[in-house]
This record gives structure tokens, C-alpha cells and sequence, in this order.
């Protein structure tokens, strides 16, 4: 293909007026920015555009020959869909040339408003293989920002095999977690960063210690900033850029200055239009280079786009850290003046409340049965040192839950790359011999793979982070039978999501969860005497990371070698269930849990909801002794103790 200017669109943010103006001014193709509602960046009021600033910016940018593109990319809460319904009317008047959404509520929307503006996906939306592209081509997508965290050779690609446009962030601010989908700022503090309100527990410090003894392991580390990832930076790679398939090159800042981004604008300007007018005699223009280098905010890095991390790729000192948005706090336990003045939700129970368990191994599975489980969640993610469901196991289960009559759902990675799917299309072959009760899955690609392939049926899980009825009525509309809560959502949002769904809704009650997923190995980036090729046992012991409030998050890995970063409390509702009417599923996340501990938290739940049923009184002090005695971690409420999650609007 040979090269043209319009092969290629660089991207420019902008907070303010005067940021657009400059982004234009400097020579970009196209910029983003936000209103004052709905959006990532909800921080500063003095950032963002309010209505008329909106028909302002899309007036001037089409005047000089720029697309604008507006983004609505964060999670929407019921109370807020009116006012979203109004915002995309008015956005459908002033028809920006896109618009960026994460929600699934918003494809919804568009079909129910008739707004016929294209769409273009957030890298929030877990994106990370074609099965997903082709399910939201269906809904009139017309551009893919991928995950962050996927190489140059996975997207290459993409666009040949599925006609869409890539959008790659190549020069900015990162999110250590996998495709920004990090709920520690929403449940530590109530301002979820998928809402647009992230404190950057990223950004804290944090020892590095053997989680059995607390030992600190990294004491000779150049630093304690472990998850304070450098900014992206792909000025010497442009070649691969292009030659890759992408088409938009992202920059990220739209809380920046307005000559912060005409520097970084007009650099990259230069060095696409010098590529493109003549390749093979390009070359790195060192002054430009310098110009950005001299002027950064954050060290650079080039992430995963060429290859996996290290630890090159980490700020360890801080010393460059412009923004410390919090600091660590201690993790609050019951807490629950709140949740007890909450009332019930309004709905109606099923004769028999199902308690379902996720688990780690056959025993744990078993235990679960045997204690009153009515479904049990097997396979996805294991971590070290269990080894990975083999398809014997799953039947063995399968066979044991036949017997009692517990049903038994086989979950799937969070994440499916492009290279995975093969694995994932064998393994849902398998399945639909074994013929399991269904399936869990956690991105549109492994939905569309599942109803591809097995006539099973199929659940959505946690990393839907669902948020609102009519991202249910997405999830139903696409054959889903159950969905997952986000774990952002306050009671009352809860409340009014569950008291409107037209999809049975699934709630986690107790157990262990994680704040983040990481494709960054932490103890590997951390312990200088770690080589996989001599001792690899090393990742089979348990870590965890200490922040300076003293609370520990152990570390899991999977067979993957991503990384799960847990909350130092685990959650637990046994007090408040009565709260929870009219869920389809009482949830425990059991996976971190010994078998013993998998049958008495098990067992706990059960009793207490069979009284329940019984119209009796469910809460035994003395039951919650005992799981606070065996439990690996203390308890706490998580996000049920605000009254709500801070809103976009």
C-alpha cells in the first residue's frame, strides 16, 4: 500500500479552549475532548467543555479541516441515563464526527434515540481480539481503541481481517491495569476510575514482601513506585506505527497545557509527514526527539507495544511523578452505619436462593458441593502454584455435581488475546462434549466464541463491570443468562439496577477480589535474582505489596504470568443479606481459599440464606467469628459503605 496523509491520523487531546486551538494550530488531524459530564477526566472543574463550548469546538475544528471527537467513556449509573439520554440528543445536534464509549448502555441508546453518529470503542472496553470486532461491528462501530497493553505485531492485524480502524495510544499517561479496568480508587474511596474520578493508588509506594512471613524482599530496589508506570512514548518507533496497521495515533492529556500539547502535536507532525513523504529514507529527527525528551512530565517507555515489560518500564524513584492524587490509607472494615439504614431491595426472591462458589482446584469444588453450593464456577485463571483445569478435572467435577445436584459453569480468562483464541475455540470444543451447566465469560470476543461453538449457556462476568439495566438489556439482547455486578456499585445503585434489569443479576457477597490485573510480573520486575530458566519456582511463591498505611495486597499469578493485585480486606455481606433481595446469585470468590475454608464459608452462606427463605433471621454473631478466625484476610464492606459512588454528572 503506498503511503499517503491520510493513512495515518494523529490525535490530539484537549482540556480547555486554548489546548483545542493549539492541538489544531500544531497540525492535528483530529482531537478529543470531553463535556462536563460523562467522561474520564472528572477531576477539575476548570477542564472539559460545557454545551455551548461542545457546538463551539465541533464549529471550529470542521472550519479548519479537523475531525472532533467527544468522548462518553466512563460507566453510567441509573440514576444517570435521563441526563444521558438528553446529552446524546444534543450531541446528535452538533454531530461531532465520533463518539468514544465504554457503556454498553450507549449502544443501547443509539439504537432506541436514532443517533447515527459512528462510535468508537474505549480501550476500557477490553478489546483485545477480532471474535470481540466483529460482535461490535453490529453495532455500528467503526473504530477499535485497543488495549494498552497489546504488542504491534498482535494489532497488525486487525484492520486487514476485520475492516476496522485502529486507534493506539502511542505518547502519554499509561494505566498500569490491564485495559484501565482498576476498581481500587472505587472501592477504597468511592471515585471509581472507570467513572472518571481515579486517585492513582498506582502512584503510592509499596514494599515488595514475602506475604507468609512479611519479609521485604526488595530492600535493594532503585525504588518504591511499583505500579508507576512510565508515560508512553513511540516517537522513535513510528515506522512501526504505521507499518502495523494503525491508523490514529493517540496522544494522551487532556489535562495538560495548551503548549504542553502544541510541542508534543507539532513533533509528531513533523516526523509522520518526513515518514510518509519518503520511508526509506527516513530517520529519527534527534532535535524533535530532544524537544519532547527535555519537556516530559514522566520518564518514557514503550510499554508492551514492542515486546513484554520490565523493569525499564517503571518510575521506581517517584522523582518524576507530577501527580500524587492520594495517599495510602488503611482499608475500612464494617463500617456499615449505611448499608444498615439502607432498606431492602424491591424485589422478589426466588422459593430457593442460589449460592454460587468460584474455586480454585477439584477439592475446593467439592467442598463447595458437599456444603450446599448450588453452582459452582471452575477453570479461567489459576494461580501459582495450582496448576491450570485441565478438561479431566472439569469432568471429574462435573460428575460430583451430577450426583447432588449442583450445577457447575466453567469461567475463562479475563483477558483473550488475538493468539489465544485458538486455545479458547478447542477448549469450548471440549465443552460441548462435557456439558458443563454453562459458561462465564469476560469480553465480547469470548461471548461471540461461546455461542459460536456450543449451544451452552452463557453468563457475564465480573469485568463486564455492569452498571446500569440497559447494559443488562445489551447482555440479555446478546443471548447472556445472567450477569455480574460491577463491584463499584454503592446499594443504592445496586438497588435500582437489580429492582430494573430485565437479566437475572449475579452479586458477589463474599471472598477475595482483585483491585487490578497486570501483564506487569511484579515479583520478576522486583527480585534481581529471578531467571525463568534456572529457577522459575520462584513465581510459585506467595508475594504481596505493602503500602505505607501497613496494608498488604498479595500478589497472585496465573498460568498466564499476569499478575492479580488483591484488596488487603476480603468482602464479606453475611451480616447485610437480608438487604440483598431479588439477585438471581449469592456469589463467594473462593479461589484464594484453602478447601477447608471453601466448605465453611460455604456453609455459612448457606444456612444463612435457607433461613432467609424460611422468613427467619439469618445473622449469627458467632458464624461471622468463625469466618473472621479462618479467614486469610480481615473483612470490610468495600464500596457498600458510600452511600454512592461519586457520579459523572
Amino acid at each position: 500500500m503506498r503511503l499517503t496523509r491520510n493513512c495515518v491520523e494523529l490525535l490530539a487531546p484537549a482540556g480547555t479552549w486554548d489546548a483545542l486551538v493549539a492541538a489544531v494550530e500544531a497540525g492535528a488531524d483530529a482531537v478529543y475532548l470531553g463535556g462536563k459530564h460523562f467522561n474520564m477526566r472528572m477531576h477539575h472543574g476548570d477542564t472539559n467543555f460545557d454545551n455551548e463550548m461542545l457546538k463551539k469546538a465541533v464549529d471550529f475544528t470542521h472550519e479548519h479541516g479537523v475531525k472532533l471527537y467527544i468522548t462518553l467513556n466512563n460507566l453510567i449509573s441509573e440514576e444517570e441515563l435521563p441526563a444521558l439520554r438528553e446529552y446524546l440528543l444534543y450531541l446528535q445536534e452538533i454531530r461531532p464526527d465520533a463518539i468514544l464509549v465504554q457503556d454498553f448502555a450507549v449502544l443501547e441508546l443509539k439504537k432506541e434515540l436514532g443517533i447515527d453518529i459512528p462510535l468508537h470503542t474505549s480501550v476500557m472496553m477490553n478489546t483485545h481480539n477480532e471474535a470481540a470486532i466483529e460482535k461490535l461491528k453490529e453495532y455500528g462501530i467503526t473504530r477499535i481503541v485497543v488495549g494498552r497493553e497489546m504488542t504491534l505485531s498482535e494489532l497488525s492485524l486487525f484492520k486487514e481481517r476485520t475492516g476496522l480502524e485502529v486507534e493506539y495510544f502511542m505518547h502519554g499517561d499509561m494505566c498500569m491495569s490491564e485495559s484501565g479496568q482498576c476498581i481500587h480508587s472505587g472501592v477504597l474511596f468511592g471515585q471509581s476510575g472507570n467513572r472518571g474520578r481515579c486517585l492513582k493508588p498506582c502512584r503510592w509506594a509499596y514494599e515488595l514482601i514475602d506475604e507468609a512471613t512479611g519479609e521485604v524482599l526488595d530492600a535493594e530496589s532503585e525504588g518504591p513506585y511499583k505500579l508507576a508506570l512510565k508515560d508512553m512514548c513511540m516517537y522513535r518507533n513510528i515506522p512501526e506505527l504505521i507499518q502495523a496497521g494503525v491508523h490514529s495515533f493517540k496522544i494522551e492529556g487532556r489535562m495538560r497545557s495548551a503548549e504542553f500539547i502544541r510541542r508534543i502535536v507539532r513533533t509528531y507532525r513533523k516526523a509522520i509527514d518526513s515518514y510518509i513523504a519518503d520511508p526509506f529514507g527516513y530517520q529519527v529527527d534527534e532535535a524533535g526527539w530532544h524537544d519532547l525528551f527535555d519537556n516530559r512530565a514522566r520518564d518514557f517507555t514503550t510499554t508492551f507495544a514492542l515486546g513484554p515489560t520490565t523493569a525499564r518500564d517503571i518510575g521506581f524513584d517517584g522523582t518524576r511523578e507530577p501527580r500524587f492524587f492520594s495517599e495510602a490509607v488503611k482499608e475500612p472494615g464494617f463500617q456499615d452505619d449505611i448499608l444498615k439504614a439502607e432498606r431492602p431491595i424491591a424485589r422478589e426472591n426466588a422459593p430457593h436462593r442460589r449460592l454460587s462458589v468460584r474455586v480454585s482446584d477439584i477439592e475446593g469444588a467439592r467442598a463447595a458441593i458437599e456444603s450446599g453450593a448450588d453452582a459452582v464456577y471452575v477453570g479461567g485463571e489459576a494461580f501459582r502454584p495450582q496448576k491450570p483445569w485441565r478438561l479431566t478435572d472439569i469432568e471429574s467435577v462435573i460428575e460430583t455435581a451430577n450426583e447432588s445436584g449442583a450445577k457447575v459453569f466453567v469461567n475463562t480468562p479475563r483477558t483473550t488475546m488475538r493468539r489465544e483464541c485458538g486455545e479458547l475455540e478447542q477448549f469450548f470444543t471440549a465443552l460441548e462434549r462435557l456439558q458443563p451447566a454453562g459458561v462465564l465469560v469476560s469480553n465480547l470476543g469470548s461471548l461471540r466464541l461461546a455461542q459460536t461453538i456450543t449451544n451452552l449457556p452463557v453468563q457475564a462476568d465480573l469485568s463486564f463491570n455492569l452498571f446500569n439495566h440497559l447494559a443488562a438489556k445489551f447482555l440479555k439482547e446478546n443471548g447472556l443468562a445472567m450477569a455480574a455486578s460491577s463491584f463499584e456499585l454503592s446499594f443504592e445503585q445496586l438497588r435500582r439496577l437489580v429492582e430494573s434489569s430485565e437479566l437475572p443479576i449475579e452479586t458477589v457477597v463474599h471472598g477475595s477480589y482483585e483491585s487490578m490485573i497486570l501483564d506487569h510480573n511484579l515479583p520478576e520486575m522486583s527480585l534481581g535474582s529471578y531467571d525463568p530458566l534456572k529457577n522459575p519456582e520462584f513465581l510459585d511463591r506467595h508475594y504481596a505489596l505493602r503500602d505505607r498505611a501497613g496494608e498488604v495486597h498479595s500478589i497472585r499469578i496465573d498460568q498466564f504470568g499476569r499478575n492479580h493485585l488483591y484488596f488487603a480486606k476480603d468482602l464479606c455481606l453475611y451480616p447485610y443479606l437480608e438487604k440483598f433481595n431479588g439477585i438471581a446469585s449469592y456469589r463467594i470468590e473462593a479461589q484464594d481459599y484453602a478447601p477447608a475454608l471453601v466448605a465453611l464459608v460455604t456453609k455459612t452462606y448457606r444456612e444463612a440464606l435457607d433461613a432467609l427463605s424460611r422468613g427467619e433471621k439469618a445473622f449469627d454473631e458467632s458464624a461471622l467469628a468463625a469466618l473472621a478466625a479462618k479467614s486469610p484476610r480481615a473483612f470490610g464492606l468495600g464500596i457498600y459503605r458510600f452511600r454512592e459512588s461519586k457520579d459523572s454528572i
